[in-house]
C-alpha cells in the first residue's frame, strides 16, 4: 500500500490511522489506513457491507471511532459533530439525495450558508440591516454556485421538480456553499443511466478542478471509478485488501475474487 505510506508522510490533507468501529459484536471497520494529498482524487469500493459508508460516517462525525485516528489538516478530528466537520471543510453528499424539495432550488443552496452568519438567530429575526447584507451576499454566492454547476437557469424552480442527474448536482452545490477543501460523495452516480453517469464524470472533474478540491468518493459504477479516480481503495468485510491505480485494481486477484468478480475482471484487463 505505497500510496498510503507516501500520503501519510506528513503531507496528507487527511491522515486517517488504524480506524475501526465495533456495534456490539460486530467488527464492521478494522485498522482502516488512509492518506489524502491536497488536489487528489480517490475511489473507496467494496460489496455491499464492506463498510464504506461507515467509513464515510467516522470522517464526518456521524460515527465515533472504537479505535484509530483521524487528523484533517493536521488537526484531531474525532469528538467533533458533524456541524464543527463542516466548519473544519469537509462537506459531504449522501446516497440517497436529501434536498429540501419543497423549496427552491437556490433556497437549498443558501441554507448551507446560514453556518458561517454572523448576525445570528436574533438578527435574522429583526432582519437587522447587518443580516439583511449578509443574505444579500448569500444569495448572490448561492447564484454563482449555481451557475458554476450549470443549475442557475433554474434557480427559483422548486428543487423536487429536478430530474434525477440535476438534483446530485444541486446536492453537490450545496455542499461547496459551505466551502469545503475535502468534499466526500456516497455513491454520486446512485440510480442514474449511463449517460448521465458519463455525464457526472465530466461534472466531478470540472468542479475538483474550478474549486481547488480533494475528493474522496464511494461508487459501485466501475466505470466511473475506474474513468476518474487516480487511486482506488478496496474494502472488504472492513478490512482494506487492495489500494493502487486502476490498472492496479483492475488485475487484482483479490479484488477480482471479492468485488468484481472473475468474468469483470477479465473485461477490464
Amino acid at each position: 500500500m505505497a500510496g498510503a505510506a507516501q500520503a501519510l508522510s506528513g503531507q496528507a490533507l487527511l491522515e486517517i490511522e488504524g480506524l475501526a468501529i465495533r456495534f456490539g459484536g460486530l467488527v464492521a471497520v478494522s485498522n482502516f489506513n488512509l492518506g489524502l494529498n491536497p488536489g487528489e482524487l480517490v475511489g473507496l469500493i467494496g460489496p455491499n457491507g464492506a463498510g464504506k459508508t461507515t467509513v464515510f460516517n467516522m470522517i464526518t462525525g456521524i460515527y465515533r471511532p472504537t479505535a484509530g485516528r483521524i487528523r484533517f489538516e493536521g488537526r484531531e478530528m474525532i469528538g467533533l459533530r458533524p456541524d464543527q466537520v463542516v466548519s473544519r471543510g469537509i462537506a459531504w453528499t449522501f446516497q440517497n439525495i436529501r434536498l429540501l424539495g419543497s423549496l427552491k432550488v437556490i433556497d437549498n443552496v443558501m441554507i448551507a450558508h446560514h453556518f458561517r452568519l454572523r448576525s445570528g438567530p436574533l438578527g435574522a429575526i429583526l432582519r437587522v440591516p447587518a443580516y439583511i447584507r449578509e443574505e444579500q451576499q448569500m444569495y448572490r454566492n448561492s447564484l454563482e454556485l449555481l451557475e458554476a454547476v450549470g443549475l442557475a437557469h433554474l434557480a427559483e424552480e422548486t428543487a423536487g421538480s429536478l430530474p434525477y442527474g440535476e438534483q446530485r448536482r444541486l446536492e453537490i452545490a450545496r455542499a461547496l456553499a459551505t466551502r469545503p477543501k475535502l468534499l466526500l460523495l456516497d455513491e454520486p452516480a446512485a440510480g442514474m443511466n449511463p449517460q448521465e453517469t458519463l455525464n457526472l464524470m465530466s461534472f466531478i472533474q470540472k468542479m475538483r478542478r474550478d474549486f481547488g478540491l480533494t475528493i474522496f468518493l464511494i461508487e459501485h459504477d466501475m466505470q466511473l471509478v475506474m474513468g476518474i479516480c487516480e487511486r482506488i481503495v478496496v474494502l472488504d468485510y472492513g478490512n482494506t485488501i487492495a489500494e493502487g491505480t486502476p490498472a492496479e485494481i483492475r488485475k487484482n486477484p483479490r479484488v477480482i475474487q471479492a468485488y468484481l468478480g472473475v468474468e469483470a475482471g477479465q473485461e477490464g484487463a
